[in-house]
């Protein structure tokens, strides 16, 4: 035992003995030398406005709450970088829609500090995509939102929907500052505060802390985005990822259908055809009529294989079909054919503790052609 304190000691005292040697530097964009200092940073000067409506910098509680937000934002640099890098992948779709319907451009940083501009965002409310709908408001304005589909996150549909929201909230409260803030909140929870508290300025305004932060959140976000450089990011085209581009194709189906059959017939993989149309939920589209997005160029390819493809994935399927026996379940199916148990529920649609029954239909694709067949 004291041998092992003296060898300890030993070693502290080396180590304080030691010569000090500067880390190695990392590349220069990561230097201090190129970061500006965060006192510089959050040294804000005037003008500065939400969608063409003035921030009263004057006021020191109104600087004070900016300067926080700007300080926490520059603390997570990981994420401000990822906002620049998806920031052209995405953010030309939703300007170009901005401005079709005449909305002010600073509307789409509330996408930015919704949800990072990622389609699967969700909060523990219970909001999803893009622009963090929840299940009610996002169906009120014309989202589907349901088991098999998810608008809240496609980028399109969820745009639209925000700008109708944005705009209703405009006309009702008459300020894009205050039209944010219900956006947060909601609008009759905001109409009562500023009857309650008799002010309509929002900068005013006493309501919930996250309201409080949303504003001056999207306001940062804005600085550090309209000029990046100026707070220490300096980004590249190689940098950045490219322009969402895509094709549109038109499908209608009068049975469940196989996304793997969309992806075959343009030439892509599962994976693609789920992160263009990440509003299809599962492995199959419902009955009805569906656009979707495929890769870019591959319409001419897509429309010549799909109807084959189509017809030979329709006529494996309708082969496949195995009829429930009594006694039957689904890990004894699973073993019989030779195929993973989770398989069957994806083939299936099936949740995991759903019970089947004798008579029950299952599509089964089974490894081993050997094996029985559902007339077995």
């Amino acid at each position: 035992m004291r041998s092992a304190v003296r060898f300890i000691l030993v070693l502290i005292v080396l180590c304080l003995n030691a010569p000090f040697r500067a880390p190695a530097q990392p590349a220069a964009e990561f230097t201090s030398a190129t970061l500006p200092s965060l006192i510089a940073s959050v040294r804000v000067d005037g003008p500065l406005d939400f969608c063409g409506e003035a921030v009263p910098l004057e006021r020191q509680g109104v600087r004070e709450r900016l300067e926080k937000e700007l300080l926490l934002t520059l603390w997570d640099r990981p994420q401000i970088i990822l906002w620049l890098k998806r920031y052209p992948r995405y953010m030309p779709h939703i300007e170009k829609m901005l401005a079709a319907e005449n909305l002010p451009g600073d509307i789409k940083y509330l996408a930015i500090i919704e949800s990072a501009l990622r389609p699967h965002a969700g909060s523990p409310k219970g909001a999803v995509g893009f622009w963090q709908f929840t299940r009610d408001t996002g169906r009120k304005y014309g989202l589907q939102v349901d088991t098999r589909k998810d608008e809240r996150r496609n980028l399109f549909h969820s745009t639209r929907a925000a700008i109708l929201y944005l705009k209703y909230l405009y006309d009702d409260l008459g300020s894009w500052t205050l039209a944010a803030a219900a956006y947060n909140m909601g609008e009759e929870g905001l109409k009562a505060e500023i009857l309650a508290q008799e002010t309509g300025d929002y900068y005013s305004l006493y309501l919930y802390l996250e309201t409080q932060r949303y504003l001056f959140r999207a306001i940062a976000a804005k600085m550090i985005l309209t000029d990046p450089e100026k707070y220490g990011f300096k980004m590249t085209p190689e940098d950045v990822y490219p322009l969402l581009e895509f094709d549109k194709v038109q499908v209608d189906f009068d049975q469940d259908v196989g996304l793997q059959v969309l992806a075959r017939a343009a030439n892509a993989d599962f994976k693609t055809i789920k992160e263009l149309n990440p509003e299809i939920r599962g492995h199959y589209l419902a009955p009805g009529s569906h656009e979707v997005l495929i890769p870019l160029g591959t319409r001419a390819t897509f429309n010549q294989q799909y109807p084959e493809l189509l017809e030979q994935w329709l006529v494996r399927h309708s082969s496949m079909i195995y009829i429930v026996k009594k006694g039957d379940n689904l890990t004894a199916i699973a073993e019989r054919y030779n195929v993973p148990l989770p398989a069957l529920f994806i083939w299936n649609r099936l949740k995991v503790n759903q019970h089947i029954h004798p008579g029950d239909r299952l599509v089964i694709y089974p490894n081993n052609p050997e094996k029985p067949t559902s007339e077995e």
